[in-house]
């Protein structure tokens, strides 16, 4: 049994197996958590399978984590099928819509060619069947990467928050049934390419306020991560600061933020959940400006041309997760590095 959260560290299920949830978040439905995320367990530098499928995990702690298997199986006989083990789906993201009584996962795929297209599933239950209902989507025309989903609670209304590849973020309406965008969508953060343009968008929401954190584009390469917020969904948005302003490397202790959980039963508990891709970086991590200037030769003073490093192919089945709760200085979000905190440091709400 586990009592307590050790960031970093290799997380294993109720079985002992390490937890495949990768890209992931988390999900109450009643009494129960639910992780789910990018299953990776045959992934393996060079053999050509980006996933297994969407696995889930159950819980009613955070601590302890139950395998429910793979919600979203990979579909092994069709190649062009979004959840063919080759395709590059991952950031799977599950919200309810109150009103159809469906669960809705969109998926996103990076296909080979530079597109990158969604596809949308829904079930009558959190762990499936999923049907596949929109398959291969460009949202609004636009190459949609990383992104997240959120209902508003008193309407029920549904936002989808993604990066338009390499360019801007983008606020985008749900229709009714969360299955596809209305058309109506505002834009934010243009940046001039990678490693400037935001990715990964994570949104939650504290008293009244809204806030995003959101990453920057280098790949495995972690970065520093960025806190915005807003008075509503479509903004303005406007930057407050590095995430981890204390973390010295400049890399979000080493992970990027895949969504961020708000705790429904302990006062002001938000969880950054974070993926920490490659877990034997180099000795010597570079400052942020020699990230820029060196690694991802940006010239900061001239003409800029952007290029990963190249970190290999790394055994994203061994990678960790860093959960980190946030604190707040007034309304300015920051993350602190622990390594090892617990739930129960956060008071219940009553009632």
């Amino acid at each position: 049994m586990q009592h307590s959260i050790r960031p970093g560290q290799p997380w294993l299920d109720t079985d002992g197996n390490r937890i495949q949830a990768h890209g992931g978040s988390v999900i109450t439905v009643g009494d129960t958590f639910y992780w789910y995320g990018e299953n990776k367990e045959r992934t393996a530098p060079g053999n050509g399978i980006w996933h297994w499928g969407v696995r889930c995990y159950s819980s009613k702690d955070l601590y302890n984590w139950r395998d429910l298997g793979t919600i979203l199986p990979p579909v092994l006989d069709d190649e062009a099928h979004p959840l063919h083990p080759a395709q590059l789906a991952d950031r799977p993201h599950i919200i309810h819509n109150a009103a159809t009584g469906k669960f809705v996962c969109w998926v996103k795929v990076m296909h080979r060619n530079g597109e990158q297209r969604s596809s949308v599933f829904t079930a009558d239950d959190i762990r499936g069947p999923y049907e596949l209902v929109t398959r291969g989507i460009k949202p609004l025309g636009m190459n949609a990467g990383d992104f997240d989903l959120v209902v508003e609670p008193s309407d029920g209304k549904a936002y989808y928050i993604f990066e338009r590849v390499h360019s801007e973020l983008i606020v985008a309406d749900l229709n009714d049934e969360y299955t596809d965008v209305t058309g109506y969508y505002s834009t934010h953060f243009p940046r001039l390419q990678p490693p400037f343009v935001r990715e990964a968008p994570a949104y939650f929401r504290r008293k009244g306020r809204h806030f995003l954190a959101t990453s920057g584009t280098t790949g495995y390469f972690p970065n520093p991560s960025e806190f915005a917020t807003a008075d509503s969904y479509h903004g303005p948005w406007t930057v407050v600061g590095d995430a981890h302003p204390h973390d010295d490397s400049r890399t979000s202790f080493r992970s990027q933020i895949s969504s961020i959980f708000a705790h429904p039963h302990r006062r002001d508990l938000y969880i950054a959940i974070a993926d920490r891709w490659v877990v034997s970086p180099p000795d010597d991590l570079p400052d942020i400006r020699a990230l820029f200037e060196e690694v991802f030769r940006v010239d900061l003073e001239g003409p800029r041309e952007w290029g990963a490093i190249d970190l290999g192919e790394p055994d994203t089945s061994l990678a960790d997760y860093v959960w980190l709760p946030i604190r707040f200085d007034g309304d300015r979000p920051y993350i602190a590095w622990r390594d090892e905190w617990t739930i129960e440091e956060y008071p219940a709400l009553e009632g």
